[in-house]
């Protein structure tokens, strides 16, 4: 036996027994007639005291020798501590030690295993085994597990079941690029490893599973952030005989449910808004509305004036920056040249002060009376001590800068608070995106997205008015959920993968298997797949998934800790049937 008790388990009733404790040192105080060892595990740390009027002199001697993260086992006694230490929950106790047996010496790490550690994020992605000893990257990985489990019990509990989909599968077009697996025994042809089970848990549908769910790995192969990774984790989930309206229900139960019993928070039905709303009000459609600064368009009152950058814009769109008008010229200037950043792209901003005695402030005054800024201020909300910052351009282009600078300014201002949680659903989504380069539609959310009822009619004549029977569920400013009512007729799935330009034998090479499926009785369907990383590190109170992820990939995709990707030596190159054109 290793150990009779954990490093976190022992409390004042405990005094005068004798126990068995292993771990890592993590720190080692030599006070010359003792010592004192601090003994961790991942439930705690024990204070481990040898001293020469108790211990022997070769006990002491061998404390003293300990280097930091060395793996031990010691025997003693449970007893008072005279400096308590209320900090840890074992602070009341220490343990005089008897015996003490070296299980594995420790290098020197290359940074201190502690909350607040010297590493950098590379060298501590390098040594991530050594990184997951310290408290924030392994409660994080603890706050994940609660969080599945929660989700497990829930789904569960709704008659959800559980069922495994391949991991090697056959390649299709579904927005991003596979990670293709040669198959060395079917020479010249590859497998792809799945952007997700979209198919297939259409297929359990099919098979009359009814409600399905699955915890599971999904691969893309694209451009990373801190928010993506090629290897991701979603909880994706399926249901037969539903509409939109059931599924939300459903989803928004899962939600409620971690959000009481993960955070003990309790919130109300969610709002739900369409898509043309969010983009309009917010710019975007995954909208943070833990806080205000809505959009307020300004064409009808600042167009037809002087001011030609205006007269020429697609859209003219402002917001109302809280207590902005005590801003300095430099921090408005500031402002300008973060939003002329190429990462945002806008030519310039334009700006008004609404100041405390009622007057406006205005980098065009030249052009715009008190009376248009009063109606500026009217569509934008702004209050008196507000600024108002406009844009202006193409629509789509305008939006998505001010969204841009709408959350940095939220970040600086603090109103994006980790502790408070805003969920909304996203509805009535364009079914279809225009490829402006190609001028050929492609699919929004996936080929097998079903429009809403009656606009099937529409693919013909007005294939980008057509809405689909899609949502996203968004929590503060970032999407953790989407699906939507899949089609489950072949002839309706056959007109849409026309019209997002599939031949009739391009479909049926691709996509025959499930066009097969549906003249067997499919029934009609739907489902959901929540990012569980990103969920996970929302919960968490943060945005970036890598620290809840157990050994994550950098921004170029590699794994740093064993190497990968790697070289293949020839023989294996040969195996496969591959000859690499380098």
């Amino acid at each position: 036996m290793y150990r009779s008790n954990t490093c976190g388990a022992l409390r004042a009733s405990d005094t005068n027994s004798n126990v068995t404790l292993s771990g890592w040192v993590h720190k080692v105080r030599d006070k010359g007639f003792v010592a004192w060892v601090d003994l961790r595990d991942r439930y705690g740390i024990t204070q481990l005291v040898f001293d020469q009027d108790r211990s022997s002199p070769e006990l002491l001697d061998k404390a003293r020798e300990l280097g930091r993260e060395t793996v031990i086992q010691v025997k003693g006694e449970v007893i008072e501590r005279a400096s308590k230490n209320p900090n840890i929950p074992t602070g009341d106790i220490e343990v005089l030690v008897t015996e003490l047996q070296v299980l594995n010496e420790s290098k020197l790490p290359p940074f201190t295993i502690e909350d607040e550690t010297d590493g950098g994020e590379d060298i501590r992605m390098k040594y991530r085994y050594l990184d997951i000893r310290r408290n924030p990257v392994r409660e994080n990985l603890i706050f994940r597990h609660k969080v599945t489990m929660e989700v497990r019990k829930y789904l569960s509990d709704q008659g959800f079941i559980d069922v495994e989909t391949p991991y090697l599968i056959k390649s299709t077009p579904e927005g991003a690029r596979d990670f293709l697996v040669p198959s060395r025994m079917n020479e010249g042809q590859f497998y792809a490893l799945p952007q997700s089970p979209q198919t297939f848990k259409q297929l359990l549908m099919v098979g009359g599973m009814d409600k399905y769910f699955q915890i599971v790995k999904c691969f893309r192969d694209e451009d990373l952030r801190a928010d993506r990774q090629p290897e991701f984790t979603q909880i994706d989930c399926e249901m037969a005989f539903v509409e939109q309206e059931d599924i939300l229900n459903t989803f928004e139960g899962l939600t409620k449910h971690l959000l009481k019993e993960i955070k003990g928070v309790e919130v109300s039905d969610f709002p739900r808004i369409t898509y043309d709303e969010a983009m309009k009000r917010f710019g975007n459609d995954k909208p943070d509305i833990r806080f205000g600064m809505e959009f307020g368009e300004l064409n009808a009152v600042a167009q037809h004036k002087d001011f030609n950058v205006f007269n020429a814009a697609e859209l003219v769109v402002g917001i109302a920056v809280p207590g902005g008008a005590s801003y300095t010229r430099k921090e408005i200037d500031q402002l300008i040249d973060w939003v002329k950043r190429p990462q945002v792209g806008a030519k310039g901003m334009v700006y008004v002060k609404c100041n405390d005695d009622g007057t406006y402030k205005s980098s065009v005054d030249k052009f715009y009376d008190q009376e248009d800024l009063a109606k500026w201020a009217e569509v934008t909300q702004a209050k008196t001590g507000d600024l108002i910052c406009v844009l202006s351009g193409d629509t789509n282009q305008t939006r998505a800068q001010l969204s841009a600078l709408r959350m940095e300014l939220a970040e600086r201002l603090g109103l994006r608070k980790p502790d408070e949680f805003a969920p909304l659903w996203v509805i009535d989504f364009p079914l279809l995106e225009l490829d402006e380069e190609t001028g050929t539609y492609h699919a929004m959310h996936h080929p097998f997205t079903s429009p809403k009822p009656g606009q099937l009619e529409l693919l013909d004549s007005n294939p980008g008015d057509v809405k689909a029977n899609a949502y996203d569920l968004v929590l503060n400013g970032n999407e953790i959920g989407g699906g939507s009512i899949r089609i489950h007729d072949k002839e309706i799935q056959a007109t849409m993968f026309k019209h997002l330009g599939f031949t009739p034998e391009e479909a049926k090479a691709q996509f025959g298997f499930l066009m097969d499926a549906f003249q067997y009785g499919a029934p009609p369907h739907g489902g959901i797949a929540f990012g569980l990383d990103r969920l996970v590190a929302i919960l968490g109170g943060q945005e970036t998934i890598r620290d809840f992820i157990a050994f994550p990939k950098n921004n170029s995709g590699r794994d740093v800790m064993i190497d990968a990707p790697a070289h293949i030596d020839d023989e294996q190159l040969k195996e496969l049937h591959l000859r690499l054109d380098l």
